[in-house]
């Protein structure tokens, strides 16, 4: 085996300048494709972070999620019954005893639960009118089941109970209205109440249609507004294990009926999104370094159609057709692991380079730089297709040169 390395080895330093292009080749194959997965990946996983950080796990809502079936159906549900012009009858939206179902879903083990009322209301300020979603909680539970209160800027969650008609806003619907804390505005409902409110608090989560558009108030001022006395439409949860949210929202749903999310679903679309740019990831990273496999064919096609009279007298001299596949195979082999060594240097440089970059964007959510995700996944990932890529771009010519005729090459050269 030795011999075999060392056959290799020369041949590899006969012709220094096609090998270090190769090599070259390899290296940014593995380096481009680290640096790749990083950033996706990174930017990904931040923005998951953020969504299960911030949103409840879990949210009940006070709808269904079919329409009921209608009486004519229930009558006869056998019959070819068609009814036109149907009309539902109005109903008034809320989970039905709402209390009661919070202390029966504080009993799953590791859930903290809250009630809620979401309603649209505009906030005026200023002669500026904005529509916001409004959420009524109460602060005692809320700090439980949401991170609303680690990511205030100015004032307090707990505000909302020693204030009067207090509201905390995201950052930049402040901004958006120009207002500042302790600043009064106009809160209209649909319902047409009309309220003077105090911003006691802001926050900020990095999420830019949260800290534009959602504003918190205690429940009551919310059932108020809306004209909507005692009505919950939200109970959400928030669990130790987050992976769980989608068995824990089926069992809710079966139990009660009423259509209850997970945060996998609410961010469905999200996620299937990230899949789809995974695999378009990873194709084109392996479509990098095969590519740069290419370098390495040429460079070992070259050694084949060059040393065939060497190759003829290894066989002459005993070498059987696997030795002399596995000197082309050393060598190929031997390129793709400097190149991927080299690539995992180039990698670690563009990844570090690539976090000292700093700018502000707002797409979904904030981002104030690159987001990266430092992994031994991905050096492993990139270091076996490059080493994959290297093998089977020598098999050709090495498979080429085990079967070189010693006697017709030989006669020939005489």
């Amino acid at each position: 085996m030795k011999l075999i390395f060392d056959i290799a080895l020369s041949h590899i330093r006969a012709r220094r300048r096609q090998t270090l292009v190769s090599t070259a080749g390899v290296m940014m194959g593995v380096g481009f494709s680290i640096a790749i997965a990083a950033l996706l990946e990174g930017s990904q996983r931040d923005f998951l972070t953020r969504i299960v950080d911030y949103l409840p796990h879990v949210v009940v809502k006070d709808e269904y999620r079919e329409p009921p079936v209608q009486p004519s159906r229930l009558a006869n549900p056998l019959a070819a019954v068609f009814v036109r012009g149907i009309r539902p009858h109005d109903e008034e939206r809320g989970l039905k005893d709402p209390m009661a179902k919070v202390r029966a879903l504080e009993e799953i083990p590791g859930a903290r639960v809250a009630p809620a009322l979401r309603t649209q209301i505009f906030l005026r300020y200023g002669g500026k009118d904005v529509a916001v979603a409004a959420m009524g909680v109460e602060p005692q539970r809320e700090r439980l089941t949401s991170r609303l209160e680690l990511d205030m800027t100015a004032g307090s969650l707990m505000a909302l109970e020693t204030g009067a008609n207090g509201i905390i806003i995201g950052v930049g619907l402040a901004r958006k209205l120009g207002v500042e804390m302790n600043g009064i505005l106009t809160a209209v409902s649909a319902a047409g109440v009309s309220m003077k409110m105090k911003v006691v608090g802001m926050y900020r989560t990095g999420i830019v249609t949260l800290d534009e558009s959602e504003i918190y108030m205690l429940l009551k001022k919310a059932q108020i507004l809306a004209a909507r006395p005692n009505v919950v439409s939200q109970i959400r949860l928030r669990l130790d294990e987050p992976t769980e949210a989608v068995e824990v929202a089926q069992a809710i749903e079966a139990r009660w009926g009423y259509k209850t999310e997970s945060w996998q679903e609410a961010n469905e679309g999200f996620l299937s999104f990230f899949t789809v740019r995974n695999f378009v990831m990873y194709a084109t990273v392996s479509a990098i370094l095969i590519v740069a496999s290419f370098g390495i064919f040429n460079i070992v096609s070259t050694v084949v159609f060059e040393k065939t009279r060497d190759i003829a007298i290894l066989k002459s001299m005993g070498f059987d057709p696997g030795d002399i596949r596995a000197v082309f195979l050393v060598e190929g082999l031997v390129v793709g692991i400097i190149g991927t060594l080299l690539g995992w240097g180039l990698g670690w440089a563009l990844c570090q380079g690539l976090a000292q970059v700093r700018f502000e964007i707002k797409l979904v959510t904030e981002v104030q730089g690159f987001l990266l995700y430092y992994t031994w996944v991905h050096y492993a990932v990139a270091g076996l297709v490059a080493a994959v890529s290297a093998t089977l771009a020598s098999w050709l010519p090495a498979r080429k040169a085990s079967r070189v005729n010693p006697v017709e090459i030989i006669r020939g050269a005489a």
